[in-house]
């Protein structure tokens, strides 16, 4: 086997090199890198530093509050703070229930919907475009049009849906009060659901056509094409829009904010906001950024790992 494209050769390759060999090898390679250093300095500049600094602030006793005393080293009193706080605690389970909710019924209705965009119709297109718009819509916008104009008591579509159909006191359903989570968890769905979709139907469209109809000549039926052949195929795509849609709706705050401003339905990202903004307790705020980012790493490592494995298979 002969390589068509030979790869530089490292100058120690072969024993020890010159000097001079060794210094164009280390500029040559310095040449290639370069252009990205200003990404990667840019990256640091954007995600790591501001990282550095909350998770400092997260070990200092710092308040805002006119009573507050100064700042002090606080150790981990921050996090014990968080776990030992009831609204902290139940900040964290309504972030797990969003979160599970939002992802299972979002992942389901995507493969449903992805396998139906995957047949041949009129109007393919026109339907995938009207599918891919929710998702193209900015998140604090989606969050005002649904608390506003779909799920707003006295006027909004729900309640003159239900009024129309002869709903008695359909005026009087508070959906956003009386179903806080519920509410955000259907217009996350909404708006999550196509990300998914686009995900499974890319790994739909790669399966071989070959394979699919030698099946059908053979006389599978299609619960068995679907169940040994079409999920085996997609599974890993499934598992990565799973974990990117749970790495999104973890750190939610759009929806919270503009649909029931927290009102029973405190997540983690909102409960940061409360503590720095409204509470001026900066080192309690830092300690939930920290458990958000954390959580976030550790999802985000088992996506990449799912991605590489993907990769893999393909090639």
């Amino acid at each position: 086997m002969t390589a068509s494209v030979a790869e530089e050769p490292h100058p120690y390759v072969g024993g020890q090199a010159p000097v001079a060999a060794y210094r164009k090898w280390g500029r040559e390679s310095w040449v290639r890198r370069a252009p990205l250093l200003p990404a990667l300095v840019f990256l640091i500049i954007v995600t790591q530093l501001p990282f550095v600094a909350t998770l400092i602030m997260s070990f200092i006793n710092w308040s805002a509050q006119p009573d507050a005393p100064g700042k002090s080293f606080a150790g981990l009193d921050n996090f014990k703070t968080v776990f030992q706080t009831a609204a902290y605690r139940q900040a964290v389970l309504t972030t797990i229930e969003m979160t599970v909710t939002v992802v299972v019924v979002s992942a389901v209705l995507a493969l449903g919907i992805a396998l139906l965009l995957d047949r041949a119709f009129i109007g393919r297109g026109v339907v995938r475009t009207m599918m891919i718009a929710p998702f193209l819509i900015v998140p604090i916008a989606a969050a005002v049009f649904w608390g506003n104009g779909i799920l707003q008591t006295g006027f909004g579509l729900v309640d003159g849906l239900l009024g129309e159909l002869g709903v008695h006191d359909a005026q009087n359903i508070s959906f956003l009060t009386s179903h806080p989570k519920l509410s955000i968890e259907i217009a996350l769905i909404w708006q999550w659901t196509p990300f998914m979709m686009l995900i499974l139907l890319a790994g739909l469209q790669s399966r071989d056509p070959e394979v699919m109809e030698a099946a059908q000549i053979d006389g599978a039926s299609t619960w068995q094409t679907f169940r040994h052949m079409t999920m085996p195929h997609i599974r890993r795509y499934l598992e990565l829009s799973i974990v990117l849609g749970t790495i999104f709706i973890i750190q939610n705050f759009d929806f919270v904010l503009g649909m029931t401003g927290g009102l029973n339905s405190t997540n983690i990202p909102y409960s940061v906001y409360e503590v720095f903004y409204s509470a001026k307790d900066y080192g309690v705020a830092s300690a939930l950024g920290v458990l958000v980012v954390i959580g976030s790493i550790i999802v985000a490592t088992f996506g990449l790992r799912v991605v590489s494995s993907l990769l893999t298979e393909e090639n």
